[in-house]
């Protein structure tokens, strides 16, 4: 992810009460699309707060994981969560790995936010075994309601075509597209969809005012009229009027793999 300012992904608490709880949840069908196997090396690249690092240790016990983030503060996190995961600080443009060093090279939720997705890509090859496996999943923001509704009821701005996601987010075209110039052969996608489930507006709101991420850093830039009239606009949008209830939003994404040539 990155450094660029404003940070984006800072706080690991934050960022696991905001979107962290949904890329456990994603991180699941992800794998199952990827194809883990038990005993594998496999590299998460952009591991951020350890949701595909834990993922992937739960389903492949015996796995040698390595991930690594830009972020030191997510890095401790994820070491944290799984401590026999070998999970440092570094780039995704510039992996600190030698060639072929692993079988499978996974990326969650990232290749938005990295500068040159391109360079990022063919490393991820470089460092991936021939006929090793090389994967991404992103956000379908046009299917991710949680987002979706944020910034719709945001409104033309500025400031969501420099930090909104849908400014910057690959589709499911150009992703398996950067795939194929990478020198991946096999190109696969597949779309995937969960639940996100909130017990209560405000369950979906506060974590925005944690600042994680475009939305979260836009919504605590707001003068506290602006952010009180958008949190007006936001309820109305998801509870109708009504009364304070649970509620939940469709959450779509998909996944892309490649197979590095033998």
């Amino acid at each position: 992810m990155s450094e660029a300012a404003p940070r984006l992904f800072a706080d690991a608490d934050a960022y696991q009460r905001f979107m962290g709880r949904w890329s456990s949840r994603l991180a699941q069908k992800f794998l199952d699309f990827a194809g883990l196997k038990d005993g594998e090396r496999v590299l998460d690249v952009g591991a951020g707060t350890g949701s595909l690092i834990a993922a992937i240790a739960e389903r492949a016990p015996r796995a040698a994981i390595s991930g690594i983030d830009p972020s030191p503060e997510y890095v401790a996190y994820a070491a944290a969560r799984v401590p026999h995961a070998a999970v440092q600080v570094g780039d995704a443009q510039a992996l600190p790995f030698e060639d072929a060093s692993f079988d499978r090279t996974l990326c969650q939720l990232v290749m938005n936010f990295i500068p040159d997705a391109r360079r990022a890509a063919a490393e991820m090859r470089r460092v991936t075994r021939p006929a090793g496996t090389v994967a991404a999943a992103n956000w379908n923001f046009d299917g991710m309601r949680m987002l979706g509704e944020f910034w719709d009821a945001v409104g033309p701005s500025p400031l969501v075509n420099r930090h909104g996601e849908r400014g910057s987010a690959f589709t499911r075209e150009e992703l398996i597209e950067l795939w194929r110039e990478s020198g991946l052969t096999g190109v696969e996608a597949a779309d995937i969809s969960i639940v996100t489930e909130f017990a209560s507006f405000d369950d979906y709101w506060l974590p925005f005012l944690l600042g994680q991420g475009p939305a979260g850093v836009f919504a605590v830039a707001l003068a506290p009229s602006e952010q009180a009239a958008l949190r007006e606009r936001l309820q109305a949008r998801l509870l109708g009027g009504g009364p304070d209830r649970p509620f939940s939003l469709e959450a779509r994404a998909f996944a892309v793999r490649g197979a590095v040539r033998k």
